[in-house]
Parts: structure tokens; sequence; C-alpha cells
């Protein structure tokens, strides 16, 4: 034979040779001797056993049918429930081992049934599936039968008591519920109108605090609105009395710039004086000292001449005396007629190199005024019907600026330029 091994769910029975009580294995493996010893197997599968109690009379004698629920199997944890149930079921099938613990539970269901009232059956289902439990597994117990669970799945009759049971239920119930409905109603009412009263009262009572909390929410707003006001009233003084001395700066750094201005254009004007003396001096001083030269070289000339003469005239008379005379004359004369030239070119020489600088001056400064209507490409006129129009109307704008040049002179250097034209220099 040799080794044998099993599951979870079964037992090994051996027993024969070397075992005086048989050995029992559950889930394992076991040596069998062949022919001396015997192998025999228990099932530990839970069996499910629908219990039927048809028509049994109930502690005041209604007939009832209850279907219950059971889960039984074979204990195999207990060496003693083991040994038990090998000694019931040892060569049963699991059908008859079925069979005979169904009409166990069967039994004990209908002993409890005969105990107790259909109400109590029917109210709580609990405890009657609890003291059948109670009472099988303390008699299945003794067969190594473990009770897992039991469970009262269907009450029935054929009598209609349940169902008049269910009427009679549903008229109390519903008549508690209509009781219950009114006394809700009228509760309802009640806390209804309790809860409007204290809805009103919170609601008056809130609205006196909102109208407390406005009222101290103006107040200081008031006063906010002061410290805000008295601060803005400050604030913009102070911004007024700050932009007063800005703008007094700004004046001052005005004049400042005015007195910087005015300082550099009268420094401009002492440069352009300077110009204007340094041009006169080099464009008429000069050449009226070099003419002044000239003249007197001329005169010079003319006396060295006068003299030659006289001395000539007086070689030819040979009078040597006369001629001396005469040439003392001529060279006095010709002395008196130099001076009285160097004099009148010394007399005439400002007027006379102020006027001559104008007069060449005057063309160059009417180019320069007609420079930029020269450089115009065009040149939109508009007429009132009055005056001049046209080019005659550029050029009458030129020479009315001319005009005033004179008077501009007169200004600056205190030379009469009328008055010099029409006296003209003297001449002896």
């Amino acid at each position: 034979m040799g080794f044998e091994v099993c599951g979870p769910n079964e037992v090994m029975v051996v027993s024969g040779c070397c075992h005086k009580v048989p050995l029992l294995v559950p889930g394992g493996r076991v040596f069998v001797w062949p022919v001396i010893q015997k192998l025999q197997r228990i099932s530990l599968n839970t069996l499910t056993l629908q219990i039927e109690s048809n028509n049994v009379y109930t502690q005041l004698g209604v007939p009832i049918s209850v279907t219950g629920i059971a889960q039984v199997k074979i204990q195999g944890q207990s060496n003693d429930m083991l040994a038990a149930a090998c000694q019931q079921f040892l060569g049963k099938s699991e059908n008859e081992i079925r069979k005979i613990a169904q009409e166990t539970l069967e039994g004990h269901q209908r002993a409890i049934m005969g105990n107790m009232t259909v109400e109590e059956i029917y109210k709580d289902r609990k405890k009657f599936s609890k003291a059948v439990f109670e009472v099988a597994s303390s008699d299945l117990v003794n067969m190594g039968i473990c009770v897992v669970s039991y469970t009262l799945k269907d009450i029935r009759d054929e009598e209609g008591y349940l169902r008049a049971l269910g009427m009679a239920r549903t008229a109390q119930v519903k008549r508690d519920a209509r009781i219950g409905e009114a006394e809700a109603r009228r509760d309802a009412g009640i806390k209804e109108a309790q809860a409007e009263e204290q809805r009103m009262a919170a609601r008056y009572a809130n609205d006196i605090e909102i109208a407390k909390a406005q009222r101290d929410f103006e107040l200081k707003k008031a006063v906010y609105d002061m410290e805000v006001q008295t601060k803005k009233a400050m604030s913009d003084l102070a911004y007024e009395l700050q932009a007063a001395k800005t703008k007094q700066r700004i004046k001052e750094e005005e004049m400042q710039i005015k007195v910087v201005e005015r300082t550099q254009q009268i420094q401009v004007q002492e440069q352009e004086i300077v110009r204007r003396e340094r041009e006169l001096d080099s464009n008429i001083r000069k050449p009226a000292e070099a003419e002044k030269f000239r003249l007197e070289k001329l005169a010079e000339a003319n006396r060295t001449r006068i003299i030659l003469e006289a001395e000539a005239s007086a070689e030819s008379i040979k009078v040597k005396g006369d001629a001396e005379a005469y040439a003392v004359e001529a060279k006095a004369k010709a002395e008196a007629e130099q001076m009285a030239k160097k004099a009148d070119a010394w007399k005439d020489y400002q007027d006379a190199a102020m006027v001559d600088m104008v007069l060449e001056s005057l063309p160059k400064i009417a180019a320069e005024i007609s420079a930029p209507l020269s450089s115009c490409k065009k040149v939109t006129m508009v007429s009132s019907g009055k005056g001049d129009v046209g080019a005659l109307k550029l050029t009458g704008e030129v020479m009315a600026i001319m005009e005033k040049l004179p008077k501009v002179v007169e200004g600056l250097t205190g030379v009469d330029i009328h008055r010099a034209l029409k006296v003209g220099p003297k001449v002896k």
C-alpha cells in the first residue's frame, strides 16, 4: 500500500496492527501496511441543510409551517468529537450523514416551535433561531457534528392567521400613524409657532443690533471722516505751500538763468564791440594811416620839389641872397601846406572812415537780410488790397530794414550818416 495522503477537508482513519486505538489523520499523510492495516476516510465538508417543519402546532395551538437553513460539518479540530464522529458515521456516505443531521435538526425545530407562540416566532426570529441553534448544537455535538449556523428562512400558515395578524398590526400601525401624524402636525404647528416667535424675537434683536452697529458705524465714520478731512486739508495746505516754494525757487532759477543769459549777451556784445573795433582798425584806421603817410610823403616830395625849383631859380638868377630868401619862403609855404593837409586829414578822419565802412558794408548787410528770402522754395503772400504786392513787397521789406540801418549805426557809434553825407569831408 505505502504512503496515503488526504486534503484538509478529509480525515484518514487507520486501524489494525500497531494501533490499539484508530489513528486519526486530518489533512496529511500516513504510511499504511497492506493487509494488516485498514484505511478509511471521513469527509469534513460543510453540509447545507434545508429544514422543513410543516403544520406544527405552536404553544397556542395555531398550526404554522417553518423553513430553516442550517450549515453543519464534522468537527476535525477536536480529537474527541472526531472520535465520536468516527464511531457514528465511519463507513457511511455523505447523504446518510446529511439525513441524520437533518432529521435531528427538524426534531429540535419542531420542539422549539411547540414552546413558542406564532407572535414570538414571527416577531423575534433571532430568538427562535438562537434557541434552535443552541438545542441542536448540544445534541449534535455528541455525534461529532458541529452546527456552523442556523437561520429562519420562512414562516407561513394555511389558516390565514399570519395575514390576520398582519392586518390587525397594519390597522394598528395605520391608527398609530394617523395619531402620530396628527400629533406631529400639532407639534409641528406648536413648534412652528414657537419657531416663528423665536424667529421674530431674533429678528427684532438682530435689527436692534444692526441699528446699534449702524449707529456706532456712523459715529466712528464721522470721526474718521473728520480726521481724514483734517489730514486732507493739512495735506492740501502743505502741498500748496510746497508748490508755492517750488514756484518761487523756479522763478529764482529763471531769474538766475536770465541774469546769466543777460551777462552772456553783454559779453557777446562786448566781444562784438571789440571785433568791430578791430575790424574798424584793420579796414579804416590802417588804410587811413597809410593814406596819411602817402599824403605826408607827397607833401614832402612837393616841398622838396618846390625847394629844388626855388634853388634852381635862385641859381638861374644867380642871386644868392634872393635865392635863399625865395627858398626859405617856398620851404615854409610847402611845410604849411603839408601841415594844413595833415590837419584836415586828422580832423576828417573819424567820420569819413565810419561813413566809408558803413557804405562798404551796406551791400553785405542787404545780402544777409535777403538771404532767408532767397533760400525759400515757395512764398505765399496774402494781400488785403492795400499796399504793394509781389516782388515789390519783398524788396520793399528789405529796403525798409536798410532804412533803419543809419539809426542803428548812430546808436552804436554816435556817427550820423545822413549829416556826414550832406556835409562831406572838409578839404583845404
